[in-house]
């Protein structure tokens, strides 16, 4: 019973109309967009495979039956569900399923060193070029436009040719070609508030430019880039991918799933599975960041969301 009345406590503090301090004006507008959120059923989905994958990740070593690295030829190419193997076994007779759960692993290491990287060069290119404007602001823009007119994956393969193969390579070429959005995004939300009375004000009591654009600018921009970086996981995990499958990206034998869909497609006729498996992860994990993106959208950015 006095949990109950805690809980309704917490409650109406949380949902009250009239806050009392701005900590409490803050935690309210976050629950109540969690409330947002959570009524969004396809996000909550969405979340949830992101929660399962993330737990996978972290208990790799206890949940994964076989060793993923572990070669038994008497055992290549076994079907779904023969010789202990749950989703079968690939040319070298490893286990598909211990080496898709390995290579959650480097999936999230990928989307997580991506999404420090590209979205804060974008965001200090950006925010830079809509406040000072002028020469300043034409030459970033043409080195973003610049960026923009090459394919996102054949930019990356050109960056990986000049880097070298390997996974850190690969991240950083997809980071590098992945900036521009957000220096869009950024720019555009920095034009549309840099002149309002609230910069103003902050620039009379005597703020220069580089507070006024960390302290006051970048905020106001967060919520839109993390929605545009959720949206974006998907097209940098194929991108991922697409360089582990062309062997630009992580180097055998490391599972990942990328690579595994090149090394399965010499026998996608007669085992499917091979290829399949980390191609049904890939487009699993990609859906799950798209409806997540989805939901945010609408909670931080509702007149984007229902457009």
């Amino acid at each position: 019973m006095t949990d109950q009345v805690s809980q309704s406590g917490w409650r109406a503090w949380l949902t009250t109309d009239t806050p009392t301090s701005r900590r409490q004006a803050k935690l309210s507008s976050w629950y109540h967009g969690w409330l947002a959120f959570r009524g969004n059923t396809m996000a909550m989905f969405g979340l949830g495979i992101l929660v399962f994958l993330i737990l996978i990740a972290i208990f790799a070593p206890l949940i994964a039956p076989h060793d993923p690295l572990a070669q038994d030829l008497g055992n290549r190419l076994k079907p779904l569900g023969e010789s202990g193997h749950f989703l079968g076994t690939d040319s070298l007779g490893r286990d598909i399923l211990s080496r898709l759960i390995y290579g959650a692993r480097i999936t999230l290491y990928i989307v997580i060193l991506v999404a420090l990287i590209a979205p804060v060069v974008g965001l200090f290119i950006g925010t830079v070029a809509g406040y000072t404007g002028g020469i300043i602001d034409a030459t970033l823009m043409r080195i973003t436009d610049i960026f923009l007119a090459f394919p996102r994956l054949v930019l990356a393969l050109a960056f990986v040719a000049a880097l070298g193969a390997g996974i850190e390579n690969a991240v950083l070429a997809i980071a590098l070609t992945a900036w521009p959005p957000y220096a869009r995004i950024a720019r555009a939300e920095t034009l549309t508030i840099r002149n309002s009375d609230y910069i103003s004000a902050v620039r009379l009591q005597g703020a220069g430019p580089l507070r006024i654009i960390t302290k006051h600018i970048w905020p106001l921009c967060l919520s839109s880039l993390i929605v545009r970086i959720t949206l974006d996981m998907a097209g940098i995990i194929l991108a991922a991918a697409g360089l582990g499958f062309l062997g630009m990206g992580a180097q055998p034998p490391t599972p990942e799933w990328g690579a595994m869909i090149s090394e399965g497609r010499r026998f996608i006729l007669d085992h499917w599975w091979v290829a399949t498996m980390p191609g049904l992860a890939i487009f699993t994990v990609s859906l799950a960041f798209n409806l997540l993106g989805d939901g945010l959208r609408d909670v931080l950015d509702p007149k984007d969301g229902g457009s």
